[in-house]
């Protein structure tokens, strides 16, 4: 087995989480993003970022405004939409509940 592999399902698996929760802090730019979840060791790039939130956005989930740059084209800032928020809030929940549930199988001795 590949415990490389294995480190980088686990990744992926809060990954849809992550973004919600940076967007729903407020406006952000996608390579905001990427810059908080590398920093974060959560390492994701462009190309699983932009389906990602294509996926999020036509769920209704998250929306998107155009914003003109002083440095460059305009930018599209993502937020959450009020369904976004209700989805997020379940899966705070359900968050919760797995790391509590794991914590006790960790902490259980043989």
């Amino acid at each position: 087995m590949n415990l490389e592999n294995t480190q980088v399902q686990m990744r992926k698996g809060i990954l849809e989480y992550c973004i919600l929760h940076i967007i729903s802090r407020g406006e952000v730019y996608a390579s905001d993003m990427l810059e908080e979840l590398t920093s974060a060791k959560i390492m994701v790039v462009e190309g699983t970022l932009y389906p990602l939130l294509t996926r999020l956005r036509k769920a209704g989930l998250v929306e998107y405004k155009w914003v003109e740059s002083s440095s460059g084209p305009p930018r599209k800032y993502y937020t959450l939409t009020e369904e976004g928020q209700k989805f997020l809030d379940n899966l705070d929940s359900t968050w919760k509940g797995l790391v509590q549930s794991t914590k006790k199988i960790i902490a259980k001795k043989a």
